[in-house]
């Protein structure tokens, strides 16, 4: 967390910094508007402005627009009229903090503009596999490209990465390629000089010297243009690139992660997608597996926004029912984390009683959720096709299959099976010298069975 402070602050700039770093974030000050746009145009970066209510917030607000630079800001004074407090929200202020500050109210604002509410949540073995991986490899310098549906939690994955990087002290900036117009974006990532183009009233340093030292996320990376993508690879290559107008190449420190939610060998035979870009992103893979195939995290996920969105609307935490739990556990999610996480929102609002029941879990429009699959209703379905199967079977025919197929599945290994099976090796040879001697087709060791998957 980056806290700029913008002003005196009526003097109380010292308590209130001291508060900030005691809360982890990283503090600085200047003591004008134009100082502080300056300060953000240099690539310094922040995440939140505490800014002297004395001062013309719309202005800062306002210049900082003009050159695409947002960050939030929270307006703060000493003895301040309550019409003056409304002013500053007026002009684009999102909170108005009295001093002398309240140490509790600023950690407050801090964790509310910070990423503590967007934890990695994984407790299903689809998704425990890949944050494993991402782990492992999150200590190298290797680029990543993270892959899964809209709303599986891609950046949450990238935000995980660089915290357990060794960059993690340094910033990790986040550019959406697709919210950028094309004709912006090249400037929004390698900056510009004065007079670049119209508009380009000073040096304007971009998301790849703000990142220096840290790790930069190209969010949505395939919904970039051709021929910028050409400028990344030389990036990428070469640690240096050029700012939009610039007479000489500068030299950049980062840690390259991509997401994005299409399929991206195929846009390369589309030709839309440069090969050779994605052979330099792809070093590592993180695939996301989406929510319906992740049945375990989708409840304790529809568990943490039970609790966020009650503390956010001043209500009772109430938790899944076992049926609001089933029900969540077969939905297909189409809209993944997103869409659960607005569910469990409305689901807070809508809830009564002790517990949030099915009642509770409903559509936008407030209709009930009907559509169900995901992995609990597949594997539920596939477990009622088997036990149908089997009526009217023997006993030892159902063995039989049971012996044969982990026969097939350990490729003919006879001390393996046994061990899975759970019966001595000796008892297996006996069982399948007696299914040999009525005919059945019997794996060799390193085989399977005619057919067999």
């Amino acid at each position: 967390m980056r806290v700029l402070i913008v002003g005196s602050l009526g003097g109380q700039s010292t308590i209130a910094t001291k508060i900030a770093m005691d809360r982890g974030a990283k503090v600085a000050q200047v003591d004008t508007i134009e100082q502080a746009t300056a300060y953000l145009r240099a690539g310094r970066g922040a995440d939140l402005m505490m800014v002297d209510v004395s001062l013309d917030i719309g202005a800062l607000i306002a210049a900082n627009e003009l050159e695409r630079i947002i960050v939030p800001v929270v307006a703060c004074g000493v003895n301040v009229r309550p019409e003056a407090a409304a002013g500053a929200i007026r002009a684009g202020a999102k909170e108005f903090i009295h001093l002398p500050p309240d140490p509790d109210l600023i950690g407050a604002v801090l964790a509310a503009v910070s990423d503590d509410d967007r934890p990695l949540v994984a407790r299903d073995p689809a998704m425990l596999g890949v944050v494993a991986l991402a782990e492992r490899i999150a200590p190298s310098e290797a680029s990543v490209l993270i892959t899964g549906e809209s709303g599986v939690g891609k950046e949450v994955m990238a935000r995980h990465v660089h915290k357990m990087s060794r960059r993690s002290s340094k910033p990790f900036i986040s550019v959406n390629c697709a919210a950028i117009p094309e004709n912006l974006l090249e400037s929004e990532l390698f900056g510009h000089e004065k007079g670049a183009f119209t508009g380009a009233v000073a040096r304007r340093i971009g998301k790849f010297e703000e990142a220096d030292g840290g790790t930069l996320l190209l969010d949505e990376i395939s919904e970039m243009d051709v021929r910028l993508q050409a400028k990344l690879l030389r990036a990428l290559q070469e640690r240096e690139i050029d700012r939009v107008g610039g007479a000489k190449p500068v030299k950049v420190n980062i840690r390259i992660i991509a997401t994005s939610n299409r399929d991206l060998p195929q846009a390369v035979r589309e030709g839309v997608f440069r090969e050779d870009l994605l052979f330099r992103l792809n070093v590592v893979n993180l695939a996301v597996p989406p929510l319906r195939d992740r049945p375990e995290d989708a409840v304790a996920l529809a568990d943490h926004f039970l609790r966020k969105y009650a503390k956010a609307n001043g209500v009772a935490y109430r938790p899944l029912s076992e049926a609001a739990k089933a029900q969540i556990t077969t939905r297909e999610w189409p809209g993944n984390v997103r869409e659960l996480e607005n569910a469990m929102h409305r689901a807070v609002l809508l809830a009564h009683g002790d517990h949030i029941t099915p009642e509770a879990i409903r559509s936008p429009d407030g209709s009930p959720f009907t559509a169900y699959g995901g992995t609990i209703a597949r594997r539920a379905a596939e477990a009622a096709g088997e036990a149908t199967n089997r009526v009217g079977r023997t006993v030892a025919e159902v063995e039989q299959d049971l012996i044969l197929d982990t026969l097939d599945h350990c490729l003919g290994n006879r001390t393996h099976a046994a061990t899975i099976l759970g019966i001595s090796i000796r008892t297996l040879r006996n069982k399948l010298k007696l299914y040999a001697d009525s005919g059945a087709e019997i794996p060799a060791p390193g085989e399977t069975r005619a057919g067999a998957a």
